[in-house]
Protein backbone atom coordinates (compact mmCIF):
# COMPACT_ATOMS: atom_id res chain seq x y z
CA UNK A 1 0.00 0.00 0.00
CA UNK A 2 2.82 2.17 0.82
CA UNK A 3 4.20 4.83 3.42
CA UNK A 4 1.28 7.74 3.59
CA UNK A 5 2.66 9.44 6.78
CA UNK A 6 0.36 11.21 7.86
CA UNK A 7 -1.81 12.05 5.61
CA UNK A 8 -4.89 10.74 6.29
CA UNK A 9 -8.40 9.53 5.01
CA UNK A 10 -11.54 10.84 7.05
CA UNK A 11 -14.04 8.03 7.42
CA UNK A 12 -17.43 8.80 8.82
CA UNK A 13 -19.22 6.14 9.78
CA UNK A 14 -22.83 5.14 9.86
CA UNK A 15 -24.84 7.86 12.49
CA UNK A 16 -26.57 5.99 14.74
CA UNK A 17 -29.27 6.67 17.64
CA UNK A 18 -26.74 8.10 20.05
CA UNK A 19 -23.88 9.51 18.01
CA UNK A 20 -21.96 10.10 14.77
CA UNK A 21 -18.57 8.06 14.90
CA UNK A 22 -15.91 9.78 13.24
CA UNK A 23 -12.36 7.69 12.64
CA UNK A 24 -9.09 8.78 10.57
CA UNK A 25 -6.91 5.85 8.96
CA UNK A 26 -3.04 5.87 9.27
CA UNK A 27 -1.01 3.57 7.99
CA UNK A 28 -0.84 2.51 12.23
CA UNK A 29 -4.09 1.86 13.32
CA UNK A 30 -7.91 3.92 13.38
CA UNK A 31 -7.77 7.00 15.76
CA UNK A 32 -10.80 8.92 16.56
CA UNK A 33 -10.92 12.51 15.69
CA UNK A 34 -14.22 13.42 18.04
CA UNK A 35 -13.23 16.93 19.21
CA UNK A 36 -13.25 17.29 23.28
CA UNK A 37 -16.72 18.58 22.97
CA UNK A 38 -18.06 15.45 21.23
CA UNK A 39 -17.05 13.57 23.91
CA UNK A 40 -17.76 15.84 26.66
CA UNK A 41 -21.73 15.46 25.30
CA UNK A 42 -21.40 12.17 24.27
CA UNK A 43 -23.34 10.62 27.48
CA UNK A 44 -26.54 12.87 26.51
CA UNK A 45 -26.45 11.31 22.86
CA UNK A 46 -25.61 14.87 21.27
CA UNK A 47 -21.91 16.04 19.77
CA UNK A 48 -22.80 19.80 20.80
CA UNK A 49 -22.48 21.85 23.88
CA UNK A 50 -23.66 24.65 22.28
CA UNK A 51 -25.59 26.38 19.66
CA UNK A 52 -25.06 29.62 17.75
CA UNK A 53 -27.81 32.12 16.68
CA UNK A 54 -27.74 33.06 12.80
CA UNK A 55 -30.26 35.79 13.65
CA UNK A 56 -29.50 38.27 10.91
CA UNK A 57 -26.21 37.82 10.30
CA UNK A 58 -26.99 37.76 6.84
CA UNK A 59 -27.18 41.31 6.98
CA UNK A 60 -23.84 42.49 8.12
CA UNK A 61 -24.74 45.98 6.91
CA UNK A 62 -27.18 46.48 9.13
CA UNK A 63 -26.46 45.25 12.74
CA UNK A 64 -26.06 48.92 14.11
CA UNK A 65 -29.19 49.67 12.97
CA UNK A 66 -31.07 46.80 14.31
CA UNK A 67 -29.69 46.98 17.39
CA UNK A 68 -31.14 50.80 17.42
CA UNK A 69 -34.70 49.82 16.33
CA UNK A 70 -34.88 47.01 18.78
CA UNK A 71 -33.80 48.72 21.42
CA UNK A 72 -36.56 51.22 20.95
CA UNK A 73 -39.05 48.24 20.82
CA UNK A 74 -37.89 46.87 24.39
CA UNK A 75 -38.52 50.42 25.57
CA UNK A 76 -41.59 51.34 24.04
CA UNK A 77 -42.62 47.55 24.94
CA UNK A 78 -41.29 47.79 28.64
CA UNK A 79 -42.73 51.59 29.07
CA UNK A 80 -45.96 50.81 27.79
CA UNK A 81 -47.34 47.55 29.18
CA UNK A 82 -45.59 49.01 32.84
CA UNK A 83 -48.11 51.88 32.35
CA UNK A 84 -51.10 49.71 31.92
CA UNK A 85 -50.17 47.78 34.94
CA UNK A 86 -49.47 51.00 37.10
CA UNK A 87 -53.32 52.73 35.55
CA UNK A 88 -54.88 49.61 36.53
CA UNK A 89 -53.34 49.26 39.65
CA UNK A 90 -53.80 52.81 41.31
CA UNK A 91 -56.91 53.87 39.53
CA UNK A 92 -60.47 53.02 40.84
CA UNK A 93 -62.79 53.46 38.36
CA UNK A 94 -60.57 50.62 36.63
CA UNK A 95 -61.10 48.12 39.55
CA UNK A 96 -62.75 45.43 37.54
CA UNK A 97 -62.18 41.99 36.16
CA UNK A 98 -61.61 43.27 32.76
CA UNK A 99 -58.68 45.54 34.05
CA UNK A 100 -57.38 43.04 36.12
CA UNK A 101 -57.01 40.67 32.98
CA UNK A 102 -55.39 43.29 31.50
CA UNK A 103 -53.04 44.31 33.90
CA UNK A 104 -51.94 40.09 33.93
CA UNK A 105 -51.78 40.61 30.33
CA UNK A 106 -49.31 43.36 30.37
CA UNK A 107 -46.76 41.83 33.06
CA UNK A 108 -47.22 38.90 30.89
CA UNK A 109 -46.17 40.70 27.42
CA UNK A 110 -42.90 42.33 29.27
CA UNK A 111 -41.52 38.41 30.38
CA UNK A 112 -42.75 37.13 27.17
CA UNK A 113 -41.02 39.60 25.20
CA UNK A 114 -38.02 39.67 28.16
CA UNK A 115 -37.33 35.88 26.54
CA UNK A 116 -36.15 36.88 23.53
CA UNK A 117 -35.05 40.66 22.72
CA UNK A 118 -32.61 40.95 25.57
CA UNK A 119 -30.68 38.14 23.99
CA UNK A 120 -31.08 39.56 20.35
CA UNK A 121 -29.52 42.98 21.48
CA UNK A 122 -26.40 41.17 22.75
CA UNK A 123 -25.99 39.06 20.18
CA UNK A 124 -26.57 42.33 18.06
CA UNK A 125 -23.74 44.47 19.69
CA UNK A 126 -21.41 41.88 20.22
CA UNK A 127 -21.45 39.38 17.52
CA UNK A 128 -21.26 36.37 19.75
CA UNK A 129 -23.94 34.46 18.94
CA UNK A 130 -22.89 31.71 20.61
CA UNK A 131 -25.32 30.28 23.24
CA UNK A 132 -24.89 27.07 25.67
CA UNK A 133 -26.74 24.11 25.64
CA UNK A 134 -28.70 24.83 29.17
CA UNK A 135 -29.03 28.28 27.90
CA UNK A 136 -30.56 27.58 24.33
CA UNK A 137 -32.91 24.75 26.49
CA UNK A 138 -33.95 27.43 29.55
CA UNK A 139 -34.68 29.86 27.05
CA UNK A 140 -36.87 27.69 25.13
CA UNK A 141 -38.58 26.70 28.06
CA UNK A 142 -39.73 29.52 29.03
CA UNK A 143 -40.67 30.93 25.66
CA UNK A 144 -43.04 28.11 25.32
CA UNK A 145 -44.20 28.24 28.83
CA UNK A 146 -45.47 32.09 28.38
CA UNK A 147 -46.74 31.41 25.31
CA UNK A 148 -49.01 28.60 26.64
CA UNK A 149 -50.18 31.29 28.88
CA UNK A 150 -50.95 33.86 26.84
CA UNK A 151 -53.01 31.79 24.70
CA UNK A 152 -54.81 30.98 27.64
CA UNK A 153 -55.29 34.40 29.36
CA UNK A 154 -56.51 35.79 25.87
CA UNK A 155 -59.12 32.90 26.10
CA UNK A 156 -59.90 33.98 29.91
CA UNK A 157 -59.99 37.53 28.74
CA UNK A 158 -62.84 35.92 26.01
CA UNK A 159 -64.92 34.81 28.74
CA UNK A 160 -64.72 37.89 30.53
CA UNK A 161 -66.07 39.63 27.99
CA UNK A 162 -68.55 37.10 27.07
CA UNK A 163 -70.15 36.79 30.46
CA UNK A 164 -70.09 40.98 30.65
CA UNK A 165 -72.15 41.15 27.60
CA UNK A 166 -74.07 37.73 27.16
CA UNK A 167 -75.30 37.98 31.23
CA UNK A 168 -74.45 41.03 32.61
CA UNK A 169 -77.24 40.39 35.50
CA UNK A 170 -74.24 37.88 37.24
CA UNK A 171 -71.62 38.87 36.09
CA UNK A 172 -70.71 40.82 39.50
CA UNK A 173 -71.56 36.81 41.10
CA UNK A 174 -69.48 35.26 38.12
CA UNK A 175 -66.66 37.04 37.62
CA UNK A 176 -65.74 37.62 41.15
CA UNK A 177 -63.04 38.61 42.69
CA UNK A 178 -61.64 34.83 43.34
CA UNK A 179 -62.63 33.62 40.08
CA UNK A 180 -60.26 36.40 38.52
CA UNK A 181 -57.46 35.29 40.63
CA UNK A 182 -58.20 31.62 39.73
CA UNK A 183 -58.54 32.04 36.42
CA UNK A 184 -55.39 34.46 36.13
CA UNK A 185 -53.27 31.55 38.31
CA UNK A 186 -54.52 28.75 35.89
CA UNK A 187 -53.36 30.66 32.97
CA UNK A 188 -50.11 31.17 34.38
CA UNK A 189 -49.51 27.72 35.44
CA UNK A 190 -51.14 25.14 32.97
CA UNK A 191 -48.85 25.31 30.52
CA UNK A 192 -45.61 24.24 32.59
CA UNK A 193 -45.96 20.86 32.85
CA UNK A 194 -46.57 19.84 29.50
CA UNK A 195 -43.57 22.55 28.12
CA UNK A 196 -41.10 21.20 30.49
CA UNK A 197 -42.21 18.12 28.88
CA UNK A 198 -41.29 18.91 25.43
CA UNK A 199 -38.28 21.39 25.66
CA UNK A 200 -37.23 17.79 27.49
CA UNK A 201 -38.06 15.79 24.22
CA UNK A 202 -36.50 18.42 22.13
CA UNK A 203 -33.60 18.38 23.40
CA UNK A 204 -33.00 14.68 24.06
CA UNK A 205 -32.70 14.60 20.33
CA UNK A 206 -29.22 13.77 19.17
CA UNK A 207 -28.05 16.78 17.38
CA UNK A 208 -24.76 15.44 15.88
CA UNK A 209 -24.32 17.85 12.64
CA UNK A 210 -24.33 21.54 12.54
CA UNK A 211 -24.85 23.55 15.70
CA UNK A 212 -25.92 26.51 13.45
CA UNK A 213 -29.73 27.52 14.11
CA UNK A 214 -31.23 29.94 11.37
CA UNK A 215 -33.27 31.85 14.25
CA UNK A 216 -32.74 34.38 16.37
CA UNK A 217 -34.06 32.82 19.48
CA UNK A 218 -34.29 28.99 20.25
CA UNK A 219 -37.64 27.46 18.81
CA UNK A 220 -39.01 24.08 18.58
CA UNK A 221 -39.14 24.08 14.51
CA UNK A 222 -35.25 25.04 13.89
CA UNK A 223 -34.01 22.95 16.71
CA UNK A 224 -35.63 19.58 15.03
CA UNK A 225 -34.10 20.45 11.85
CA UNK A 226 -30.71 19.95 13.47
CA UNK A 227 -31.55 16.27 14.84
CA UNK A 228 -30.07 13.97 12.94
CA UNK A 229 -32.06 10.94 14.26
CA UNK A 230 -35.72 10.25 13.60
CA UNK A 231 -37.93 13.68 14.63
CA UNK A 232 -41.22 11.91 13.86
CA UNK A 233 -42.15 11.34 17.15
CA UNK A 234 -41.31 14.71 18.26
CA UNK A 235 -42.87 16.54 15.21
CA UNK A 236 -46.56 15.08 16.43
CA UNK A 237 -46.07 15.89 19.73
CA UNK A 238 -45.77 19.86 18.51
CA UNK A 239 -48.67 19.72 16.29
CA UNK A 240 -50.72 17.82 19.78
CA UNK A 241 -49.21 20.63 21.76
CA UNK A 242 -49.97 23.32 19.70
CA UNK A 243 -53.77 22.03 18.80
CA UNK A 244 -54.21 21.68 22.65
CA UNK A 245 -52.52 25.36 23.77
CA UNK A 246 -53.03 27.07 20.35
CA UNK A 247 -56.50 25.66 18.57
CA UNK A 248 -58.49 24.78 21.48
CA UNK A 249 -58.51 28.22 23.18
CA UNK A 250 -58.64 29.82 19.57
CA UNK A 251 -61.43 27.92 19.01
CA UNK A 252 -63.05 28.73 22.46
CA UNK A 253 -62.48 32.22 21.91
CA UNK A 254 -63.85 32.36 18.42
CA UNK A 255 -67.33 30.50 19.12
CA UNK A 256 -67.35 33.24 22.88
CA UNK A 257 -67.01 36.14 19.93
CA UNK A 258 -70.11 34.36 18.19
CA UNK A 259 -72.52 34.48 21.05
CA UNK A 260 -71.19 38.08 21.83
CA UNK A 261 -71.44 39.65 18.36
CA UNK A 262 -75.15 38.18 17.89
CA UNK A 263 -76.01 39.30 21.34
CA UNK A 264 -74.48 43.17 20.81
CA UNK A 265 -76.86 42.85 17.33
CA UNK A 266 -80.04 42.05 19.51
CA UNK A 267 -79.23 45.17 21.40
CA UNK A 268 -82.03 48.26 20.48
CA UNK A 269 -79.23 50.99 21.24
CA UNK A 270 -77.00 52.31 18.60
CA UNK A 271 -74.80 53.62 21.63
CA UNK A 272 -75.18 50.39 23.59
CA UNK A 273 -74.03 48.46 20.24
CA UNK A 274 -71.18 50.57 20.06
CA UNK A 275 -69.77 50.18 23.49
CA UNK A 276 -69.77 46.67 23.51
CA UNK A 277 -68.11 46.73 19.80
CA UNK A 278 -65.30 49.09 21.18
CA UNK A 279 -64.79 46.94 24.26
CA UNK A 280 -64.28 43.77 22.16
CA UNK A 281 -62.32 45.12 19.26
CA UNK A 282 -59.31 45.53 21.20
CA UNK A 283 -58.86 42.11 22.23
CA UNK A 284 -59.75 40.50 18.73
CA UNK A 285 -57.36 42.54 16.85
CA UNK A 286 -54.53 41.36 19.67
CA UNK A 287 -56.12 37.52 18.87
CA UNK A 288 -55.99 37.72 15.22
CA UNK A 289 -52.43 38.76 15.66
CA UNK A 290 -51.47 36.41 18.07
CA UNK A 291 -52.64 33.47 16.82
CA UNK A 292 -52.80 33.54 13.30
CA UNK A 293 -48.70 33.88 13.62
CA UNK A 294 -48.34 31.37 16.10
CA UNK A 295 -50.31 28.99 14.45
CA UNK A 296 -49.15 29.19 10.84
CA UNK A 297 -45.68 28.78 12.65
CA UNK A 298 -46.30 25.72 14.51
CA UNK A 299 -48.80 24.37 12.57
CA UNK A 300 -46.77 23.89 9.81
CA UNK A 301 -45.06 20.55 8.29
CA UNK A 302 -41.83 20.77 8.60
CA UNK A 303 -40.95 20.03 5.17
CA UNK A 304 -42.53 23.41 4.39
CA UNK A 305 -40.70 25.34 6.62
CA UNK A 306 -38.54 28.27 5.77
CA UNK A 307 -36.00 30.09 7.78
CA UNK A 308 -36.91 33.49 6.71
CA UNK A 309 -40.85 33.35 7.08
CA UNK A 310 -40.34 31.69 10.61
CA UNK A 311 -38.15 34.56 11.27
CA UNK A 312 -40.86 37.06 9.63
CA UNK A 313 -43.73 35.12 11.90
CA UNK A 314 -41.68 35.01 15.24
CA UNK A 315 -41.19 38.86 14.16
CA UNK A 316 -44.93 39.92 14.61
CA UNK A 317 -45.82 37.34 17.69
CA UNK A 318 -42.66 38.23 20.26
CA UNK A 319 -41.84 41.39 19.12
CA UNK A 320 -44.77 43.54 17.44
CA UNK A 321 -47.42 42.40 18.91
CA UNK A 322 -46.17 42.82 22.84
CA UNK A 323 -45.22 46.92 21.02
CA UNK A 324 -48.68 47.33 19.84
CA UNK A 325 -50.82 46.03 22.79
CA UNK A 326 -50.74 48.54 25.20
CA UNK A 327 -51.64 51.05 21.92
CA UNK A 328 -54.50 49.26 21.02
CA UNK A 329 -55.95 48.54 24.34
CA UNK A 330 -55.61 51.87 25.72
CA UNK A 331 -56.11 54.37 22.36
CA UNK A 332 -59.44 52.28 22.00
CA UNK A 333 -60.45 52.38 25.43
CA UNK A 334 -61.83 55.53 27.12
CA UNK A 335 -61.48 54.44 30.32
CA UNK A 336 -57.73 53.52 29.95
CA UNK A 337 -57.34 56.97 28.46
CA UNK A 338 -59.13 58.56 31.37
CA UNK A 339 -57.45 57.01 33.72
CA UNK A 340 -53.69 58.06 32.36
CA UNK A 341 -55.35 61.93 32.24
CA UNK A 342 -55.99 61.87 35.88
CA UNK A 343 -52.74 59.99 36.51
CA UNK A 344 -50.84 62.70 34.64
CA UNK A 345 -52.74 65.61 36.29
CA UNK A 346 -51.96 64.26 39.80
CA UNK A 347 -48.10 64.33 38.53
CA UNK A 348 -48.20 67.72 37.34
CA UNK A 349 -50.22 69.59 40.34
Amino acid sequence: MGKIGRHAILFVCKKTRTKEIRVTWTSDSIIPTDDVEEMRAEDNGSTITQFVLLGFSDLPNLQGFLFGVFSIVYVIILIGNSLIIIITSLDAALQKPMYFFLANFSSLEICYVSVTLPRILVNLWTQDRSISWLGCATQMCFFLMLGATECFLLAVMAYDRYVAICNPLHYPLIVNHKMCVQLAVGAWLSGIPVQIGQTCQVFSLPFCGSNQINHFFCDIPPLIKLACGDTSLNEMCVFVVAILFAMIPFLFILGSYVKIISTILKLSSARGRSKAFSTCSSHIIVVLLFFGSATITYLRPKSIHSAGTDKMLSLLYTIVTPMFNPMIYSLRNKDVIAALRRLLLKKIV
